[in-house]
């Protein structure tokens, strides 16, 4: 026979069960519906690359971030942004500038929303770890440390992640960039064809954005902003 103390443990334990279960069921759900979701927005692509389609691609080289603008140049950089995108018809959907803004809107374009974004970087820090040999040449420094550092919610991505993101979800990743001499960077998965596109606008070494046509663009809520978003 259990004593009371023994009981209430019991009836702990049984609560804790319970609750990791349901928190695990949760985070199926929710990846289920994020690939319904990816399976049938793959459907849209092509709207904004059409628009695009006279610009030349400049070819990626994947690189860690290492260089990082003055407020002055970010704000130069801001701007001639903006002007490229009203020239082309396109408009962002602005994801929050946390740390997490390339996963965020990688999760934008294959889900829809930008909160699927943990899941996104799961995913490509798998891919990274699983594939260490298409990627560490790429790396500085010891590379298991690199992708132990970019499983870390708030870790910026970079070129490396994007191109593991294009590897893992068989995409082509175009970037409308603010780089002067660079408007367009297109990323292709290295040993397969690419079965969709993901449009983003890169504010260069500082923010990343969901891009799409102005009459496409979904209604988004304002997300939180850090002191350097203008």
């Amino acid at each position: 026979m259990m004593n009371g103390s023994q009981n209430q443990n019991w009836g702990e334990g049984e609560s804790s069960s319970s609750t990791s279960l349901s928190s695990q069921r949760d985070v199926e759900d929710d990846r289920m519906i994020a690939l319904v979701l990816s399976e049938e927005y793959a459907k849209l692509d092509g709207a904004v690359g059409r628009r695009l389609s006279n610009l030349e691609p400049v070819p990626h080289v994947p690189r860690i971030n290492s260089f990082f603008p003055t407020m002055n140049d970010a704000s130069m950089d801001h701007q001639r942004l903006l002007q490229r995108l009203n020239v082309y018809g396109l408009c962002e959907v602005k994801v929050s500038g946390d740390g997490n803004c390339q996963f965020r809107a990688l999760s934008d374009q294959l889900y829809r929303s930008p909160e699927h974004h943990k899941h996104v970087r799961k995913d490509i820090v798998k891919q990274l770890k699983d594939h260490h040999s298409l990627y560490e040449c790429y790396v500085p420094m010891k590379y298991k440390r690199y992708y132990k550092k970019m499983a870390k919610s708030g870790e910026w991505g970079d070129h490396i992640t994007l191109q593991a993101a294009s590897d893992k979800f068989a995409a082509k990743i175009c970037l409308l960039t603010s780089f002067r001499d660079t408007c367009f960077i297109e990323i292709m998965p290295l040993y397969q064809a690419p079965q969709r596109e993901v449009w983003l606008s890169f504010w260069s070494e500082v923010h990343y954005n969901s891009l799409y046509e102005n009459r496409a663009a979904p209604i988004q809520h304002k997300p939180r902003r850090k002191h350097w978003l203008f």
